[in-house]
């Protein structure tokens, strides 16, 4: 579904194993940089927030975490902030290729969350989202459950709050398409500890 006029927001926030420097979450810092030059090279991609103080792209904001952070000993925890055109474009990227390695480990690096991994919402053509929207719907999509204000792949809505069904087909064409563009980097990342 393209969406005239709007954009498809993503923020997804976990928790890690362990540490900045730990050897149980070594295969999410390097395989990092594979996942975002792979974003940055899918159909549909926007743009993405980077990190104040980290080389890249400028932050969206002030960088702020969901409630759930609170008492795991941390002041910082993985998340994303990113803007894409439209649902099918993101489904292709997050559960194919690179992405989708990274997420077949992801029970290796992190623990396991009792609030939602990744929020969705439209936001209009020409806004940015900061990390403080991300971290807010998040919350809103734990409290209240799914809505056109806070939605899931499960559940998605179109911009205008009706309730969605994901192009299938669309998702598959899509990700055949980005894997022309991103075998190196799948090889790549095939090679790299766990």
């Amino acid at each position: 579904m393209t969406a005239s006029g709007h954009r498809l927001a993503i923020y997804n926030f976990g928790l890690h194993a362990g540490p900045e420097g730990d050897p149980r979450v070594e295969g999410f810092v390097s395989r990092e940089p594979a996942n975002f030059e792979a974003a940055s090279r899918a159909s549909g991609f926007i743009g993405r927030s980077g990190y104040r103080g980290v080389p890249g792209p400028r932050s969206w904001g002030r960088q702020v975490f969901p409630r759930f952070i609170n008492g795991s000993g941390f002041d910082s925890a993985p998340s994303s902030l990113s803007l894409w055109a439209d649902i099918e474009s993101l489904m292709a990227f997050s559960y194919n290729g690179v992405h989708a390695d990274a997420l077949k480990h992801g029970r290796n690096w992190n623990i396991k969350p009792n609030w939602p991994p990744l929020v969705l919402w439209w936001v209009a053509e020409h806004r940015i989202p900061d990390w403080s929207d991300g971290a807010g719907r998040l919350e809103y999509l734990h409290d209240h459950g799914v809505s056109a204000r806070a939605f899931t792949f499960k559940e998605p809505f179109t911009p205008d709050g009706e309730a969605y069904a994901i192009d299938r087909d669309k998702v598959r064409w899509i990700a055949e398409e980005n894997a022309k563009g991103q075998a190196d980097l799948l090889a790549y990342v095939l090679t790299l500890k766990v």
